[in-house]
């Protein structure tokens, strides 16, 4: 159990936490957006500041455009011969576009219905400034925290973290930990906690098919030469059988299914099909026929067009052949597919189906491998015992199907088993404009933290 002083402490400092948290919210630290390269820095150097005057050795390290926060417990506030946990969280966020359709400008926190409602509220810098708030109330209390703590946060997970590969192979050394903690995404529904033991790799790309070397007239030229668009969408159409599978050779090859037993667990979960629908919008429909819905996020391997790019996009009519088209593609990987082999897939697939009259070309913009945990694990257990005592309910496990990188980098690279959870809701609106983080999930999530470093210094 934490000491007493522990939750005092947090309880009676809320109001204090929640400007900090505002303070952070108003940084618009965009990855995707050169624009914001600068409120990125300036984000960074924020939060190390924070971590510093609360007794941390905290530098930015130089990473790309963004640079990468690592922050270490000093001999003042942990014992050096005490085990470590490494805390992940990011502080980059998703554009906010399309902006009109907040209530509340994005980078303007605001408190609306008991919910803290801004660009990157529960993902991630909510949950990010949670856990230091939970390092704090050991700091100012007990004197001193009951383990060593490393906080590593990056500033391009939106972007898929590319080349945090190896950024962490350099600087492994300074990474050695005994635990991690990877805090993002969070509960499957309100008053669930939960463990991810498995989260999808990610391969994002460009596909561009180039015609005519400028636009040409459509009536003059149109049936004569082949228009880019039009054979984009034909193969943008191909990538998927009338089952809606996926029709890149051997894309399935590789796919390791989930257990019987944890096929049963997911069947356990209050999962409600037509509750899903409204909360997206529309009849789920899509993906393998014959799966459950669960299966086709969480376990099942997908290709999707994020965006079109081609033409004329402005208004009124203008007739034209484009000169080129693009497509956005994403692919999501699960357990045993390797991102380098789906790239050789859709290279060959690409090659087979790009007709005569248009030159195609592929250009990665990110990849990382998926992740999977076993799920029985002393440090999964001292997480769910102290998720327990924070929010009185029991923990459950799940997968998810989005991609977190530097778990499976974790895994790999520094042989640790990071056990990843979070404190957001399901439908705190994350990527779409409203996002939001409840209250009470931001101000117990401290409480969580603290008391999973009780838990976990106990196991070494």
């Amino acid at each position: 159990m934490l000491p007493e002083e522990v939750t005092k402490y947090l309880a009676e400092h809320r109001q204090e936490h929640l400007e900090q948290l505002f303070e952070v919210l108003r940084f618009p630290s965009v990855s995707s957006q050169s624009a914001h390269e600068a409120d990125g820095l300036a984000c960074a150097e924020h939060i190390a500041g924070h971590l510093q005057g609360l007794g941390f050795s905290a530098e930015l390290r130089p990473w790309r455009k963004h640079p990468i926060i690592l922050a270490r417990s000093t001999p003042e506030i942990a014992d050096p011969s005490a085990p470590t946990v490494l805390i992940y969280a990011h502080y980059d966020v998703q554009p906010p576009d399309p902006v009109d359709l907040w209530t509340s400008p994005p980078f303007e926190p605001t408190i609306r219905d008991g919910a803290i409602y801004a660009r990157g509220a529960s993902d991630d810098k909510g949950l990010l400034m949670s856990c230091i708030n939970g390092c704090e109330a050991f700091i100012r209390t007990v004197g001193q925290l009951p383990m060593n703590v490393l906080f590593f946060s990056e500033g391009e997970e939106e972007i898929g973290s590319p080349e945090l590969e190896d950024f962490i192979t350099a600087a492994a050394d300074d990474l050695k930990s005994d635990f991690a903690l990877v805090m993002d995404l969070g509960f499957f529904a309100p008053g669930m906690p939960t463990i991810l033991t498995g989260l999808r790799g990610l391969v994002y790309l460009e596909l561009t098919l180039n015609g005519p070397s400028v636009d040409l007239h459509s009536g003059q030229h149109g049936g004569a030469v082949v228009n880019p668009l039009n054979a984009l969408a034909k193969m943008i159409a191909a990538m998927h059988d009338e089952d809606d599978r996926v029709t890149l050779p051997g894309f399935y090859d590789d796919v390791v299914e989930p257990s019987d037993e944890e096929l049963q667990a997911w069947k356990s979960l209050p999962f409600n099909k037509s509750e899903y629908a409204k909360e997206v919008g529309v009849e789920p429909a899509g993906g393998e026929r014959r799966r459950s819905i669960l299966e086709r996020r969480w376990s099942r391997p997908t290709l999707d067009c994020n965006g079109i790019i081609g033409g004329y996009q402005g208004e009124g009519a203008k007739t034209v052949l484009p000169a080129s088209a693009t497509a956005k593609i994403s692919m999501r990987l699960v357990p045993n597919q390797r991102p380098e082999k789906a790239l050789a897939a859709f290279d060959e697939f690409v090659s087979s189906n790009t007709p005569p009259g248009v030159r195609a070309s592929v250009k990665v913009l990110s990849r990382s491998r998926p992740f999977l945990i076993r799920p029985d694990s002393p440090a999964i257990g001292a997480v769910k015992d102290a998720m327990y005592e924070a929010f009185d309910a029991d923990t459950v496990l799940a997968r998810a199907g989005g991609s977190v990188p530097i778990s499976e980098l974790i895994q790999r690279i520094l042989k640790v088993d990071p056990v990843v959870t979070g404190f957001a809701l399901s439908d705190d609106n994350i990527h779409s404009p409203n996002e939001r983080l409840k209250l009470e999930q931001f101000h117990t999530g401290a409480v969580a933290t603290a008391a999973m470093l009780n838990n976990l210094a106990r196991l070494k």
